[in-house]
């Protein structure tokens, strides 16, 4: 077994949000066609046009603007970045007078936590999510290191909206706050388009936690160890602990409760074994 390589499989991962990547992509899941292939077709597209492409006019972009390949937000977590459909989108790094005063009176770091929300927001309005990496190396050109705390000072701030980044709407990473914080207003009443407009998440995504939570309190009430939870359910043993203090609260809060009961009625249809028919008996 290989040594993990973190820096490698960065690389890799940027690697795989470029143009020729997007085009191999779209080659091989559109013409069925093998790597080889596709990067043979993309040898001859550039050998062929790309001589002739400066004689083309093109607008010059606006200022403070600028392109970036990220991958659109319909893609599920555990997808190979490679495989990943992606787009190019604009986004606005610099405004202008007001981001100028800002770097000078305040500094860098206060200018990229004033920029970081505004521009996950702008790319998912474009139908893309961002990822540490790309808000790093694509956009402010500082490490990832950097780009973290920027986004520690941001959680501590407003804790109960995280950013839509690739990470948080689809359910990458260790982060729990964003998770147990939806599951939250769904037990205090709030319905998918209210916690999704609250919160920036997509409803496939509030879908996923409130179905993971629904099956954590299901096998809870057959008195299962928090572990064997983690393990039936795939899911780590911090977020079953949360889960699992939720539910506590639900004992003491009527109002949770009658909202865990009726995310249980509607859950509990999976439970069910399914019935036989009459010829099958």
């Amino acid at each position: 077994m290989g040594v993990r390589n973190p820096r490698r499989q960065e690389l890799r991962r940027l690697e795989a949000k470029t143009l020729d990547a997007r085009f191999l992509t779209e080659i091989q899941q559109g013409l069925h066609c093998s790597p080889f292939e596709a990067a043979a077709v993309l040898g001859v597209v550039k050998e062929v046009y790309f001589p002739h492409l400066d004689q083309l006019e093109s607008a010059p972009a606006a200022p403070g603007k600028l392109s970036v390949v990220a991958i659109c937000a319909d893609e599920p977590a555990g997808k190979p970045i490679a495989q990943c459909e992606k787009r190019v989108v604009s986004l606005t790094f610099h405004r202008g007078a007001e981001d100028d005063r800002l770097l000078q009176h305040k500094g860098a770091a206060a200018f990229r936590q004033a920029r970081i929300p505004e521009l996950c927001q702008e790319a998912l309005s474009q139908g893309v999510l961002l990822t540490r990496e790309d808000l790093a190396y694509r956009i402010f050109s500082v490490g990832t290191r950097t780009i973290s705390r920027d986004l520690a000072v941001l959680r501590q701030q407003k804790p109960a909206a995280p950013l839509p980044l690739r990470s948080t709407v689809q359910d990458i990473g260790p982060m729990l706050t964003h998770r147990v914080e939806i599951v939250r207003l769904a037990l205090a009443g709030k319905t998918m388009t209210e916690i999704c407009q609250d919160l920036r998440h997509s409803p496939a995504a509030v879908a996923n936690y409130l179905q993971t939570f629904t099956r954590v309190a299901q096998l809870a009430e057959r008195k299962l160890h928090p572990s064997q939870i983690a393990f039936l359910l795939h899911r780590g043993r911090g977020l079953i602990e949360r889960y699992l203090e939720l539910l506590t609260e639900c004992q003491q809060d009527p109002n949770y409760d009658y909202h865990l009961k009726e995310l249980l009625s509607h859950g509990a249809v999976s439970l069910k074994k399914k019935q036989p028919r009459e010829g099958q008996r």
